[in-house]
């Protein structure tokens, strides 16, 4: 075959041929019509066929807006070109429909677009979340503004509606009102899906705290009518009794009247000298995006639904991952999944352990967009239940316990990356080191990288763990196209993880490590910025001062990082004077977490910058919800803010309190401290505390360890810095080939578990750890055949390696756990 570079000539020709007649039709003067393709692989049967973008902008208008909406599942049954108008989805002329796009868009600030809004409202959302139809438009009319690639999202700040603090109710502290009010009915009608173990929120628990805890943020003490568990059955129809739903909300609403018919309103002190009051859900500005790269985000989980059993993907790329959660697991306040282990509800189920898994036809997308580019990130922000944890599944795109295309897993305090590519075995795990310990117990930001050039790559709370994939990088040209994505196990439920997932993501380009930093720097969960009104104070046009909140948990509300700021850019403040600054909320001051009341600084020029303002404070503090983030109404008070002042007069301290010690003498037992829990280590075991390892770990953890001999001064903190330096020790010392040998002679290490711990094997550990580390026959509790019996139980089950041929290190690993649960205990603890 005749070719001209790789290219067969009658190819060529027929291509040549096309290009003279589509030019001859030009020059004609005829309308010329361009078919092209949506970008949207699965966006429907639409197909455009009119005439071409007349610029750019309107290119990438289609490609981001209009290619994503034109379906009829979406916008297209009612805004095409025979539809009402707006016709931002006209199918025959993409310009006009560019046009039309414009009047509902706010290109700067996208969440704001009356497109937006609108299905905020309840228009036509195609989805069973409209907080995921929102979140999606926004990310399409986001990636239709954003002109360049590799920048990050900004916040652009806007004034709330002006609203001075009022007269305010909190609900009650005890559920004795709520038992007999709200909760019957809960219980009656609700309890088939909202009971233990069923949907959140669990309104309809058999445990009366915890029914009330989940229903307060549901209801509004200041407008009953416009409480979620009334406007759930009147306006959206939700489980409705009687066949219904205006009489089921009627008396709802009732009910909750019952409850809060007695509560004293809370009048905010006329001689207080107060900002304008805001509320978080209803005035707050999200202060999410700012500052993260998301350019090449294709699948995106940020669990806003915040109830339900979806978890939806927002990335706005197409086909969306949505992810059936099912299991043990509960929707954490702020955006989060919980998942937790097997377990019985309070019906004596078993409930099996949380996962989120979406489908294999919708998870193609990830084979198609990945094995494209050939690399990826994958994100997430986590916070693991514990560090016991083995071959556990935190997000993998999987066909079972043994088939992947990858998998980013946790095994004790690693973790782990399996992956298949052209180079590396789908079942070799990359992973981080065991003495580095990065793998912890908290909330921490695991970003896994991708590219042929650099292999695997891990970074823990933006960075990098210098770990080298001893694989070389290959292509992504074997994924299986029929796997699936989930979060927290394995789609054959073998390898369940627990903990809590905040976000997770998945670019189809590895991410820069600068791009990975700022994304740790931003943050995760719903956060927003408050901006507290004081312009009628210090006589400033568009004056605030600005908080970024969150909330905390379930239960409290965390606000951080305050600054002034004038949104008039022409505005700079001079001299004036901020002193004692505090929180209220619901009409009074909060009686705890008032970081910035001695707080004294002057707004003036110098320090401050239009635009950005000008900080006040790097502290934060926690304040308790009262009624929940859609009800509780906060402001600020001043001790002095320009010329208006408080005298504020201080309570007097209350005296201390005389101990009450009982008649008998206080026990002798007491704690060691953290240098003699070191210096005990350290000749138990005879790893010297000069070992590199061993230093670095205890100057980490020291200021966590016991600081004095007070037994009732115990924490869990505590416990958890011992554990951590046991481990350490252990580590050392089963390393040490001389050490080992000296503590366990006639242990064969090199032999695999099913035959090392045979035949005395396991008495050799068990035996030496007792007389070593606890002493013999000491009349204690627990007995020496009892703690050898716990060892031994321990030992059997770390030998089973998850029903697969254990690793070539397996034996080692097992004797360090339990030497490790025996240095760590209370025998290094206690003297």
């Amino acid at each position: 075959m005749n070719t001209f570079k790789g290219i067969p000539v009658n190819s060529l020709r027929s291509a040549f041929a096309l290009i003279a007649i589509a030019l001859l039709l030009a020059a004609c003067g005829g309308e010329s019509t361009e078919q092209l393709p949506n970008t949207n692989p699965n966006s429907g049967t639409v197909t455009y066929n009119g005439p071409p973008p007349s610029t750019d902008d309107v290119a990438n208008f289609k490609r981001n807006v209009w290619d994503n909406l034109a379906t009829q599942a979406k916008c297209g049954a009612c805004h095409g070109s025979d539809g009402q108008t707006p016709k931002f989805v006209n199918e025959q002329d993409v310009n006009l429909a560019y046009a039309q796009a414009n009047t509902i868009v706010n290109l700067s600030d996208p969440s704001q677009s009356a497109m937006v809004t609108k299905v905020a409202g309840g228009h036509n959302c195609w989805l069973t979340s409209n907080s995921a139809c929102v979140d999606i438009l926004t990310t399409y009319i986001s990636n239709w503004a954003d002109g360049s690639e590799g920048s990050a999202k900004t916040v652009e700040l806007r004034a709330p509606a002006l609203k001075e603090p009022g007269a305010t109710v909190s609900l009650p502290s005890d559920t004795g009102l709520f038992s007999t009010t709200v909760y019957p009915l809960l219980e009656d009608y609700c309890s088939e899906c909202h009971a233990d173990g069923g949907q959140t929120p669990y309104i309809a628990s058999a445990n009366i705290e915890t029914a009330y805890d989940q229903a307060k943020s549901r209801i509004d003490p200041m407008n009953p009518k416009s409480s979620r568990l009334v406007e759930r059955l009147e306006f959206d129809y939700h489980n409705c009794w009687n066949d219904n739903c205006s009489a089921s909300a009627a008396l709802m609403e009732t009910k909750i009247l019952e409850l809060v018919q007695d509560l004293q309103f809370q009048d905010v002190d006329e001689s207080l000298v107060t900002s304008k009051a805001l509320k978080l859900s209803a005035d707050g500005l999200e202060a999410n995006s700012g500052g993260r790269y998301e350019d090449n985000i294709i699948a995106l989980y940020e669990f806003k639904a915040g109830e339900g059993q979806t978890a939806f993907d927002t990335s706005g790329v197409s086909p969306e991952i949505n992810l059936t959660i099912s299991g043990n697991f509960e929707w954490v306040n702020a955006w989060g999944i919980d998942l937790g282990p097997m377990a019985q509800n309070s019906e004596g189920f078993t409930v099996p352990a949380g996962k989120a898994q979406g489908s294999t036809g919708a998870s193609q997308k990830l084979h198609t967009l990945l094995t494209a580019s050939g690399e990826y990130s994958i994100e997430a922000w986590v916070a693991p239940a514990n560090i016991s944890q083995e071959d556990a599944r935190i997000i993998t795109y999987s066909g079972s316990s043994t088939t992947r295309n990858v998998t980013l897993s946790q095994s004790l305090q690693r973790y782990e990356v399996l992956h298949r590519s052209t180079t590396s075995d789908e079942n070799t795990p990359f992973s981080t080191q065991d003495a580095d310990m990065l793998l912890q117990a908290t909330l921490q930001h695991v970003v896994v990288n991708y590219t042929p050039a650099t292999g695997r790559q891990i970074f823990v709370n933006g960075v990098p763990t210098d770990d080298v994939d001893p694989d070389n990088g290959g292509l992504l040209t074997e994924w299986d196209d029929s796997f699936a994505l989930v979060l927290g196990n394995e789609t054959d439920g073998q390898s369940p993880w627990q903990g809590t997932i905040r976000m997770a993501a998945i670019h189809n380009r590895a991410l820069t490590p600068e791009q990975i930093q700022a994304n740790f720097e931003v943050g995760v969960g719903q956060k927003f910025y408050l901006l507290f009104g004081v312009s009628d104070l210090i006589g400033l046009p568009q004056s605030f001062i600005v908080f970024e909140v969150s909330e905390f948990d379930n239960h409290a509300y965390r606000f951080a990082s305050p600054f002034f700021i004038s949104l008039d850019d022409s505005v700079e403040p001079s001299d004036i004077t901020l002193q004692g600054m505090r929180l209220g909320i619901n009409g009074k001051e909060a009686r705890v977490g008032q970081a910035w009341a001695n707080l004294n600084i002057v707004l003036d020029s110098e320090a401050y910058e239009p635009g950005t303002g000008q900080p006040l404070s790097r502290l934060a503090t926690i304040i308790a919800q009262e009624n929940g983030a859609e009800n509780d109404e906060f402001f600020l008070t001043f001790d002095k803010l320009g010329s208006n002042t408080f005298a504020r007069t201080e309570p007097e301290e209350l005296p201390q309190p005389t101990p009450d010690y009982p008649d008998e003498t206080p026990s002798e037992i007491g704690l060691k401290t953290f240098d003699e829990i070191n210096e005990s280590m350290s000749r138990m075991t005879g790893v010297p505390t000069t070992n590199s390892e061993v230093s670095a770990t205890y100057n980490t953890v020291k200021q966590q360890l016991p600081t004095v001999e007070n037994i009732q001064g115990f924490l869990s903190s505590h416990q958890m810095a011992i554990t951590q330096m046991a481990i350490q020790y252990c580590d050392a010392l089963v390393s040490d080939f001389q050490l080992r040998n000296n503590m366990f002679p006639g242990f064969d290490f090199s032999a695999p578990p099913s035959s090392a711990f045979e035949h005395g094997g396991e008495s050799l550990i068990t035996g030496a750890l007792l007389s070593r580390f606890v002493g013999s026959n000491l009349n204690s509790q627990p007995s020496d055949l009892e703690i050898q019996a716990e060892l031994g139980r321990l030992i059997d089950k770390l030998t089973l390696c998850g029903g697969s041929e254990c690793e070539p290190d397996r034996t080692e690993t097992i004797v360090k756990a339990s030497c490790a649960a025996v240095l760590g205990s209370a025998t290094t603890l206690v003297q």
